[in-house]
C-alpha cells in the first residue's frame, strides 16, 4: 500500500515541477495537445523513477 502513495506523490510532484517548463517551444504551433501530453508521459517516467529510489533507498535503509 505505502508503494501506491510513493508513487502517487511522486508522480504529482513530478508534474509540479514539470509544469513550469515551457515545452510548447519543442513543438510545432497549434500542437498544445501534443506537449501536453508529452509532459503527461515525461512526468509518469520521472514518478516512476523517483519513487522506485524512494522504495529501494528505504529498502536498503531498512526503514520499512
Amino acid at each position: 500500500m505505502y508503494k501506491v502513495l510513493i508513487y502517487t506523490f511522486s508522480v504529482l510532484l513530478s508534474v509540479f515541477a514539470l509544469s513550469g517548463i515551457n515545452f510548447n517551444n519543442f513543438f510545432k504551433k497549434n500542437y498544445k495537445n501534443e506537449a501536453k501530453v508529452f509532459i503527461f508521459i515525461i512526468s509518469l517516467a520521472l514518478g516512476y523513477l523517483l519513487g522506485s529510489f524512494i522504495i529501494e533507498f528505504l529498502n536498503a535503509s531498512r526503514l520499512l
